[in-house]
């Protein structure tokens, strides 16, 4: 397992519209009020299909912008997230000039963070954190299986108003192949272990496409984690494909958390978006 640095296949871009040590207001910014300490927390987490529909590849992203904002996470997961794509912005016309995270963020997350994980001659791709408060360090882990098939772990500690603790998000698209992903599982596990203080705020999202339900034996027993629907309804919720749900691909583990709610977001206005369904949760300090 090893850690991406800039200039590197799996680099993280870290573009955050907050420039730490700097302050633009001048004098008067030394004067503004200090937010109110956190006392709940919104989080979700999506596979948006690189922003094409799942069958037709209708480009959909200014639509599912529309629909992130109304998830109102504090704390956002993304999976198959498009950095650059030369491709796709000579070819349609609506393609946005910034990174698809940083046009989904828009004025709502004003933090994120970006993990490359699959690189072409024509663009990349991977996983992306966008967050309403400072994202304080970030770090993208490899953890690719197979050389056809580019995996990383993003992993952010975020500054939480009010919290003694940073909290600690890795957001994660594990492989295709049950062996890839088991090894993939235990780089999680030692990544956490090594990394994320026991006493810490922690969530782990993400795509695991967990066909065999292998992932929550594994990270409950080394972690001490809980799955959001694996605690409010007793099993993971199915999340695709969007159109007729048949597979818990998809999940939201926690610890250091109290489980209000979760909940997975089917309907017309989430089926044409993409092939996987949204979950979100919200949480509150154990």
């Amino acid at each position: 397992m090893t850690s991406s640095r800039p200039g590197e296949i799996a680099a993280v871009e870290l573009l955050a519209q907050r420039v730490e040590g700097v302050d633009p207001a001048g004098d008067a910014g030394a004067h503004a009020p200090v937010p109110p300490p956190v006392s709940v927390l919104r989080v979700a987490t999506y596979n948006i299909h690189k922003g094409f529909t799942a069958f037709t590849q209708q480009l959909m992203l200014r639509d599912l912008r529309v629909q992130l904002h109304t998830l109102a996470a504090d704390v956002m997961f993304l999976q198959e997230v498009h950095g650059r794509q030369d491709r796709h912005a000579i070819r349609y016309e609506h393609w946005p000039a910034k990174p698809q995270y940083e046009f989904l963020a828009d004025a709502v997350w004003t933090d994120f963070a970006y993990g490359k994980n699959a690189v072409y001659n024509h663009g990349h791709h991977g996983n992306a954190i966008l967050s309403r408060y400072p994202i304080v360090k970030w770090d993208n882990v490899d953890v690719s299986a197979y050389f056809f098939e580019s995996r990383g772990l993003l992993h952010c500690e975020i500054d939480v108003p009010g919290w003694q603790q940073r909290l600690h998000c890795v957001n994660v698209h594990l492989g295709l192949l049950a062996r890839g992903r088991r090894w993939q599982l235990k780089a999680l596990c030692n990544h956490i272990r090594e990394l994320v203080p026991e006493g810490a705020p922690l969530v782990i999202a993400g795509d695991f496409n967990d066909w065999r339900k292998e992932a929550s034996e594994d990270l409950v027993g080394a972690l001490g984690v809980s799955e959001v629907f694996e605690v409010t309804r007793g099993h993971p919720a199915r999340s695709f494909p969007t159109r007729m749900p048949l597979f818990r691909l998809d999940r939201i583990y926690v610890r250091g958390f109290e489980v209000r709610h979760a909940h997975v977001h089917h309907g017309r206005d989430w089926a044409r978006l993409s092939d996987h369904a949204p979950l979100s949760a919200t949480l509150t300090r154990s």
